[in-house]
């Protein structure tokens, strides 16, 4: 009876030991979820950013970002795709080692992760269709606006209205407006330029601010995100992010707009 008894308790433990994920520790101290790899997530729902190909893989400014630094890191990158309104929290609990998902910087998401320095800068611009009135965040007083879960566009559209939809990506929310929902909506203006110049029928409006990206590391990660922004450091000065950037985008929105 008492084999029996141990013999369970050492199967429970593996069986725990197996779904924490085999958390590894290199000899510096840098906590990694898998030995000798960069386990990064982003939601492959962001187009330019990241889309999921018909195999299955993502593809996409942050895809080649996150490569690039995996390579930098001398660690194998290792894609997963996850809703984006989760994907903090993966990083918190160590599901992943990094976010590499165009997330904002922001006093909410730094209580919960850290994040290296900005990989890009952008902002959030209000999108409606061709004949619309709305031009300025004031004109969406009251009115319907469109934004993707988990962003922190839905934090801008409560200054003005009650009346918000959540999507599953900005993608989605933008195709949703081209076909008569909702008034607006509120995205990245580097992602509804490119809705735009695909053929959906929105249009640009009021740019509402500027913003930082950057990557997204676990709070007790600390080698990790020194050897992250020492990666992005050699990036930015070897001219790997702009020529990343100016391939999908044609401009280089690496580099920061104050210092130009």
């Amino acid at each position: 009876m008492k084999k029996w008894i141990t013999s369970f308790i050492i199967v429970l433990a593996m069986v725990f030991i197996s779904a924490c994920g085999g958390k590894a520790t290199t000899s510096d101290g840098t906590k990694l979820v898998e030995k000798g790899k960069f386990v990064y997530a982003t939601s492959g729902e962001f187009k330019p950013f990241s889309v999921t190909e018909a195999d299955g893989t993502m593809s996409g400014f942050d895809i080649d970002v996150a490569e690039a630094v995996a390579k930098e890191l001398g660690l194998e990158p290792v894609q997963k795709k996850f809703k984006f309104a989760g994907i903090v929290e993966g990083v918190k609990s160590g599901r992943f080692d990094a976010a590499v998902a165009s997330h904002t910087i922001t006093d909410k998401r730094l209580k919960s992760v850290d994040f290296s320095t900005p990989y890009y800068y952008s902002g959030p611009q209000i999108f409606t269709r061709p004949d619309s009135s709305i031009k300025t965040l004031d004109d969406l007083k009251g009115k319907k606006v469109a934004v993707s879960k988990g962003s922190t566009y839905a934090d801008i559209a409560k200054k003005v209205t009650d009346h918000i939809s959540q999507y599953d990506s900005d993608v989605v929310a933008l195709e949703a407006l081209s076909k008569g929902k909702n008034d607006a909506v509120i995205t990245d203006f580097l992602t509804g330029k490119e809705a735009m110049g695909a053929g959906l029928k929105v249009k640009d409006q009021q740019l509402i601010e500027r913003s930082e990206q950057a990557i997204a590391v676990a709070k007790d990660n600390d080698k990790l995100l020194k050897k992250i922004n020492e990666a992005l450091e050699k990036l930015r000065k070897d001219g790997t992010l702009k020529k990343i950037s100016e391939k999908y985008f044609g401009e280089d929105i690496t580099e920061n707009p104050d210092k130009k």
